[in-house]
């Protein structure tokens, strides 16, 4: 990207979480298929056999230039020998992009859900972290990128345990980007809005009119149905292509001095100085309302 300066001539080292779709995927197809070779990429996901999509990206050959690794955020054994595969390499780049989605009225997120949800997306990234940044820190060289959300800034209805886990992953990348100063290792967080991935389709959320709402109050079921007719107006006329958000990556891993946050969209950019011009949370909380569910407080399916 413009104003980007890489890394040295030698190849830059970089290992992806959750590649199998999505950003991960893409991102790991287009630094493989860099024309000048610049990268090595360790492209690595759960489940291998998922591994074919990428592969077909690039024509159906595995490229020198990228390494298939098998690798499970949630699983402290795979992680290990996923660190131990890319030991004596210099890893100059972790990109951590492993996660999943919960949605829906608090009320029917199960226990199990929101336990599998907080090891991905949280402690999945703290793993991950405490994997390779020993090797970073004795470098004194290295950068770390997560992938967060829009969501991990500020809240979103019917996504509360969602948000819950990204404004955890804030907490911690902010916290850890201040003893990292001296190391010489940058850590920036790409706050994501919607994107065109197979992220939607693949959370959990009730259907709006399954078992799971029957015991929910009647307001709220008919809030929860307007917030999914806003979603699908969202994804049609503001979701991003995964091609889109690439260049943002693209620049956090080459910037000589990437910042800790950079937003691949504006979708929700008006409401971000609320956050300031009224700190006491009131005022988002009423925009976000009338942004999602319109300006009437009263109302056909208001409580």
């Amino acid at each position: 990207g413009r104003g980007t300066a890489w890394p040295s001539m030698e190849r830059t080292t970089v290992l992806i979480t959750g590649c199998s779709s999505g950003i991960g995927l893409g991102l790991a197809a287009r630094l493989a298929a860099d024309t000048t070779r610049r990268f090595k990429v360790y492209a690595t996901m759960r489940d291998l056999a998922k591994g074919e999509r990428l592969l077909e990206r690039l024509g159906g050959c595995c490229p020198d230039t990228l390494e298939v690794l098998q690798l499970d955020v949630t699983d402290p054994r795979s992680l290990a020998a996923a660190a131990q595969r890319v030991q004596g390499q210099r890893l100059d780049v972790l990109v951590c992009n492993a996660g999943v989605g919960l949605m829906g009225p608090l009320e029917t997120c199960s226990d199990q859900a929101m336990k599998t949800l907080f090891d991905v997306n949280l402690f999945g990234t703290v793993r991950t972290i405490q994997a390779f940044l020993p090797a970073m820190k004795s470098r004194r060289a290295g950068r770390i990128i997560v992938s967060s959300s829009i969501g991990g800034l500020q809240g979103l209805p019917f996504n509360a345990v969602y948000c819950a886990s990204k404004f955890a992953v804030e907490g911690l990348c902010e916290s850890l980007a201040i003893v990292l100063r001296p190391f010489n290792i940058h850590l920036t967080l790409v706050e994501c809005g919607p994107v065109h991935t197979s992220f939607l389709a693949n959370l959990q959320r009730p259907d709006p009119e399954g078992s799971e709402m029957r015991g929910l109050d009647a307001a709220t079921q008919g809030l929860y149905r307007r917030y999914l007719w806003h979603c699908q107006s969202i994804f049609r006329d503001a979701a991003q292509e995964v091609e889109e958000v690439l260049p943002v990556f693209l620049e956090a891993i080459g910037s000589p001095c990437p910042p800790l946050r950079c937003a691949s969209t504006q979708l929700l950019a008006p409401l971000w100085p609320l956050r300031l011009s009224s700190p006491d949370g009131s005022a988002y909380v009423r925009a976000m309302h009338d942004f999602v569910f319109g300006g009437s407080e009263a109302g056909g399916d208001q409580p």
